[in-house]
């Protein structure tokens, strides 16, 4: 369970503000077609992270020392510093319509390739290091983007308005750094 919450959480709050919450908003704006836009997150978002979930896990089953848990806690509190530079979209490029493919196809592609090396893909990729369940750490980044986004497509330009960006993206900084901090004090053992 912890690992499905904490996935949650850190994402949900990493995603403020993040370039494919603003793709999603832009998306929601220029189609109006709020279901299969939503249906074309899920999936690219189940997809992606399960994969990046996988190397996370991957990797931590084969490097089991030490130094490899101080990198995962290092990489949280790079992520901390990641998530404090805004992404911007360039909401005035053309978006063309979608092809015979159709709104959900075009969502679907947009957001994987969108989410490629993005600090959420990051972060799973992390999180599927930190905890052995591969299933609840995709479920938890997928449930954190979906409570980013469905909203951001459901209300775009209004919850832009009046969300501020800004202490979403501290909060989670601060969570990230926090987590990487109490990664290396159980490593030194100051945690029971």
């Amino acid at each position: 369970m912890d690992a499905l919450l904490t996935s949650c959480a850190l994402v949900a709050l990493a995603e403020m503000g993040d370039k494919t919450q603003l793709l999603a908003m832009l998306l929601a704006t220029r189609f109006r077609k709020p279901v299969p836009i939503i249906l074309g997150i899920l999936v690219a978002t189940l997809a992606n992270h399960f994969l990046a979930a996988l190397v996370g896990h991957s990797i931590a089953g084969v490097l089991t020392q030490p130094w490899f848990r101080y990198a995962v806690a290092a990489s949280f509190i790079a992520m901390a510093a990641w998530t404090l530079i805004p992404d911007k979209i360039d909401e005035d490029a053309p978006l063309k319509a979608p092809s015979k493919a159709g709104v959900f196809l075009t969502t679907l592609v947009a957001f994987f390739l969108v989410e490629m090396g993005d600090k959420t893909q990051v972060a799973t990729v992390a999180l599927g290091a930190q905890f052995d369940n591969l299933l609840a750490v995709t479920a938890g980044t997928t449930l954190g983007m979906m409570i980013a986004n469905v909203p951001a497509v459901l209300f775009g330009e209004a919850l832009a308005r009046k969300v501020p960006m800004r202490a979403l993206q501290l909060a989670a900084a601060l969570l990230f750094l926090l987590l990487g901090l109490w990664m290396i004090a159980d490593l030194q053992g100051w945690i029971g």
